[in-house]
């Protein structure tokens, strides 16, 4: 009869207890790959980073965003194709995403001295103000459920988290094709105007377009949403 947990036969007690944890962690590491985050907290995190608008190294943790909107950004890897118009993206947006109050993290498993080379040398980073972490150990990708093992890497992973800590926004894709950092503007602004207010955004919602109160009207508009916006009106 096989042990459970196919823990062998002949372990002593500490043996067997180590077994289990690599098993239990194998499988927590199976089931995070590919989960989402959406309505669960800020994992806790802890690395080296590289500060482009110092220009030196620093540290970052979770605990630097409490009470902060904060934007999360994982990328395969510097020195590459996709990645550099993605962070470029990011950072000609960066007044903007400061005016909403809204911190940005950009990630790979790249160590700090290749972000700091990858800053200084592609031109199309020119002026980069961004904090891009080194997630070396794989363990940042691995808790946001993005790392890659079959490449080594972070797929493109992009979290939002409210001021309470918790992901209401994620977009995961696969590496040949960059994200819109416009509609991730866009995604911004409508979350803190539906946490502020309590109404909810249709969809393509954008500032000064009609959103929907539910908070007040919500009996009258069950199954009446026509009466409340166009198809002609989301799609505009």
């Amino acid at each position: 009869m096989s042990c459970e947990k196919g823990v062998k036969p002949g372990l002593n007690k500490s043996q067997e207890t180590q077994v289990v944890q690599e098993e239990n962690q194998q499988l927590n590491d199976e089931k995070n790959m590919g989960s989402t985050l959406v309505m669960r907290m800020l994992p806790a995190f802890k690395m080296d980073a590289y500060n482009a608008k110092t220009g030196h190294f620093t540290t970052v943790s979770s605990e630097d965003y409490k009470d902060k909107w904060l934007v999360v950004c994982f990328y395969p890897a510097d020195f590459t194709f996709v990645c550099p118009t993605e962070i470029a993206a990011m950072n000609a947006k960066y007044d903007e995403f400061k005016s909403l109050n809204t911190e940005i993290l950009a990630v790979s498993v790249d160590t700090k001295f290749s972000h700091k080379r990858f800053a200084e040398t592609e031109p199309i980073l020119k002026g980069l103000r961004l904090t891009i972490g080194s997630d070396s150990t794989h363990q940042v990708s691995k808790d946001f459920g993005v790392f890659f093992e079959e490449e080594g890497q972070a797929l493109r992973g992009r979290f939002l988290f409210n001021p309470d800590g918790v992901c209401v926004a994620q977009e995961v894709q696969a590496p040949s094709v960059g994200r819109n950092v416009n509609e991730f503007l866009r995604q911004v602004r409508a979350w803190q105007l539906a946490t502020e207010t309590g109404v909810v955004c249709p969809a393509g919602w954008k500032p000064g377009k009609r959103t929907l109160p539910v908070n007040t009207d919500a009996e009258k508009m069950t199954g009446r949403v026509g009466d409340y916006i166009t198809i002609e009106e989301i799609l505009d």
